[in-house]
């Protein structure tokens, strides 16, 4: 009896449609953030402030990834950002096909830094390749600091970890440094910022992390 690995099979396919997709943002000159994050953890109004602080300064467009609804793409467009909602069909993730086809219909050619929102999971859209020059994660203080003992492969995969919501840290039971540690261990080249989307705690240090990304991503 022939056993087949069709996850293997499909996440190989995916990884070389990935490539090229990256290899061609690249040549473009648009810097494709994958934001990952659970679903509450704050990715929106982060989105929201990043946009309002950066947008002066580069071109940024967004994909909102859900599995229905447009209410997050008329969010962001509201703080002047081009924006295109991606239903996934009760997919739990993007994966790069879907990725070309958001960044076809947001015909975002000229733009420095395009932002994809995705699906609101802490496991599936750590599997499978978008096409991101960067992936970047949102863990909220609410959550807890035990995440990266329970979903080790977001924290390996990611290249930035947002700790959000820190302006709640008075109520609740987590430990920044336990987080840190836990992260770096897993991943020792992760860069961590803790960052409060409401009262702008940490917002400079992570922007100033992703100015120097689209710089360096157009050199």
């Amino acid at each position: 009896m022939k056993i087949i690995e069709l996850k293997e099979t499909i996440t190989a396919s995916n990884d070389r449609d990935a490539q090229v997709l990256r290899d061609e943002l690249k040549r473009q000159g648009t810097l494709l953030v994958n934001l990952m994050a659970s679903p509450g953890a704050g990715k929106t109004t982060l989105l929201e402030r990043t946009i309002q602080d950066l947008k002066d300064r580069y071109s940024i467009a967004v994909m909102e990834a859900d599995v229905d609804s447009d209410v997050d793409a008329k969010r962001i467009e509201l703080m002047g950002a081009r924006a295109v909602q991606a239903h996934t069909g009760g997919m739990c993730h993007m994966d790069a096909g879907m990725t070309r086809r958001a960044l076809e219909e947001l015909d975002a050619k000229d733009a420095d830094l395009v932002i994809l929102e995705n699906v609101g999971n802490l496991i599936c859209p750590a599997e499978f390749d978008t096409g991101a020059g960067k992936n970047v994660m949102i863990l909220s203080v609410p959550e807890g600091d035990d995440k990266p003992l329970k979903y080790p492969l977001m924290f390996t995969t990611s290249d930035v970890l947002l700790i959000s919501k820190i302006d709640v840290l008075p109520y609740f039971d987590f430990a920044i440094e336990k987080c840190v540690e836990r992260a770096k261990k897993l991943n020792p080249s992760i860069e961590i910022f803790a960052v409060s989307s409401k009262t702008g705690e940490g917002m400079a240090a992570w922007e100033n992390w992703l100015s120097n990304a689209i710089d360096a991503w157009k050199a």
